[in-house]
């Protein structure tokens, strides 16, 4: 069976190179990458509503003393899938597939299309405060990227395919296909041309397609815009973009720190028992961080803020507004904590939309305080709750621009791109001036491995060490004679410099001009040895540690044609200049294309 599906996949092939323009192949690819990542994250919603009713009818989740009980299990059932099915641990969805794209020429695991699919509704169904459009957009990626393998796509269009993926995931969530596209230019560093625009473009409106046949018009925000941009607001807009960008340095900060904190834990059951029971004492005084928080959202953007906080050990305080306000802050600063914790126990899930609903809460917070100061201000608190997505959005992932469109489209209109760009660029440029990467690519820059829209740092990350790494030289012993050196090495050599190596490590390097003087001196064949000719090498390439970037500077420092590179401290092989920038060139031409 799989030897004939491979003629049949031969004859395809032959078939689509003769028939089929590449241009237009991809374009058809990309129209049944989105459908399917559209696919991917309906399926995700639908598993997780399923077990939150399952939850729901079976043991009544209302009761806050079960808030315990529900995480750990999540957690537990997730860890048991890792450890006994998945064999690997789950790593962050976004940062891997940026990972996959720089380093790993686009390609990601068979596995990652299905380990979504039961760990993040297992996870943020039983309670655990992450998204699901992390997960949706790395199944989809996934899909996208054996698919390219399948059918022999190149390393560039398999990239380009992947971003198509993201951008059918996130339409088919938010029903927003702009933003979609334009999220997936920000955080993928795609270049935005002809050629990868119409792709994004049909893979946006295939997985937009996708969620309106599966699910109809059903919306995720019961919205309608009542009240659009005024004047007079502006100043407070401002106040809500300092906001939202002092919220986004907090949520990122608190990130990285909870993950270091939780790796103090050696053991995983340690790790799932501490935050499970963390995340189940959160839920208990905050029941709207329990899953992703799109209820809480649409209720604050009723009006409706009571409903939005549930049932709190506070109810009978909430005829006092201050302490509403109180309890709504309480979320803008747990919801961080809760999805951290998350993630460091052990689930999985997605940040985006953790961010919309910090996001939310903010935004409400400081049009409740404005409204109530008693200094004649009013406010629309709707558009601020709206807005405060956007602010958070553009801090924390630094993608103002897919904030900005994401909550024009969720509206309907552009009655508040002015307010939009105002919260989001002041925060934007916020963090932007204060936290160099984000959650998603300080792991990745750490590794060298993060593409950005520099496009000369582009090629260098995407560039590898071991396609120019040589290792047809000669290695020579110190204590050789020069005769043993001429007639073992030098003659049966093309290159013109040596390896001095003792037990595979190197002490040195001889070139041909250090001995070419002495070559035709018999008197000192037998006399002389390999150290006494001898030097160190200019400078090293460490292959564990040193960037395509750093090597680079490395050769202009030292003004050398060829340096060593050292793996483990043993010695692997040379990079020559000439060989360096030839492949700097080919990949520059490339990534152009």
């Amino acid at each position: 069976m799989a030897f004939n599906l491979k003629i049949y996949l031969r004859k395809f092939l032959k078939w689509r190179y003769k028939n089929i323009s590449n241009k237009t192949f991809i374009q058809l690819m990309s129209v049944l990458v989105g459908f399917l990542a559209g696919l991917v994250a309906v399926t995700l919603k639908n598993l997780t509503y399923f077990i939150e009713a399952l939850l729901e009818r079976g043991i009544i989740i209302s009761q806050n003393q079960l808030y315990f009980i529900l995480p750990v299990i999540g957690l537990t059932l997730v860890y048991l899938y890792v450890k006994y099915v998945n064999k690997h641990p789950l790593g962050h969805a976004i940062s891997s597939i940026l990972y996959s794209l720089s380093k790993n020429k686009g390609i990601l695991a068979l596995k990652k299309i299905y380990s979504p699919l039961i760990a993040a509704p297992l996870t943020v169904g039983f309670g655990g405060s992450v998204g699901l459009l992390g997960p949706a957009v790395e199944s989809g990626a996934a899909i996208s990227s054996n698919l390219g393998r399948f059918f022999h796509i190149g390393a560039k269009t398999r990239s380009l395919l992947i971003a198509c993926a993201s951008a059918g995931a996130i339409a088919s969530i938010f029903q927003s296909p702009i933003a979609a596209i334009i999220f997936a230019v920000e955080v993928f560093s795609l270049d935005l041309t002809m050629l990868s625009v119409l792709p994004l473009l049909l893979a946006s409106i295939s997985g937009v397609l996708t969620s309106y046949f599966f699910l109809g018009n059903e919306t995720l925000f019961s919205f309608s815009l009542s009240e659009g941009f005024k004047l007079n607001d502006t100043l407070f807009y401002i106040v809500l973009g300092l906001s939202t960008g002092v919220a986004s340095v907090y949520f990122t900060k608190m990130y990285f720190w909870i993950l270091s904190l939780f790796k103090r834990f050696r053991s995983p059951k340690y790790k799932l028992l501490v935050g499970g029971i963390a995340i189940g004492v959160m839920l208990y005084f905050i029941p709207p961080l329990y899953g992703e928080g799109f209820g809480f959202i649409n209720s604050l953007l009723d009006g409706n803020t009571i409903s939005a906080l549930g049932k709190t050990p506070f109810d009978k305080y909430l005829d006092n507004i201050w302490i509403v306000i109180t309890l709504l802050f309480g979320i803008t600063l747990f919801k961080a904590i809760a999805m951290t914790t998350t993630f460091a126990a052990g689930g999985a899930g997605g940040v985006f939309i953790p961010t919309m609903v910090m996001g939310s809460a903010l935004g409400h917070v400081v049009a409740q305080i404005i409204n109530n100061l008693g200094l004649g201000f009013q406010v629309n608190e709707s558009n601020f709750t709206l807005i405060g997505m956007a602010g958070l959005i553009a801090g924390v992932i630094h993608a103002p621009l897919t904030a900005i469109f994401l909550i024009a489209e969720i509206t309907g209109g552009y009655e508040l791109f002015v307010p939009l760009m105002i919260t989001a660029s002041i925060s934007y440029l916020i963090t932007k001036n204060t936290l160099d990467y984000t959650i998603y690519t300080k792991e990745l820059a750490e590794k060298n491995a993060l593409l950005t829209h520099d496009k000369d740092q582009a090629v260098l990350t995407l560039m590898q060490l071991d396609d120019v790494i040589e290792t047809n030289f000669k290695p020579v012993h110190p204590e050789m004679t020069l005769g043993e050196l001429l007639h073992q090495s030098v003659s049966k050599s093309n290159r013109n410099i040596f390896p001095v190596l003792v037990e595979n490590r190197m002490v040195g390097i001889v070139l041909l001009d250090d001995i070419r003087e002495f070559m035709f001196d018999a008197k000192k064949h037998d006399c002389t040895f390999v150290k006494d000719y001898m030097h160190a090498a200019p400078e090293h390439i460490f292959y564990e540690t040193d960037s395509m970037k750093q090597v680079m500077k490395k050769f202009q420092d030292s003004g050398a044609w060829n340096l060593p590179v050292i793996r483990n401290e043993a010695y692997m092989g040379f990079v020559s200049k000439s060989k360096l920038l030839t492949a700097y060139r080919r990949k520059l031409i490339d990534y152009a294309r």
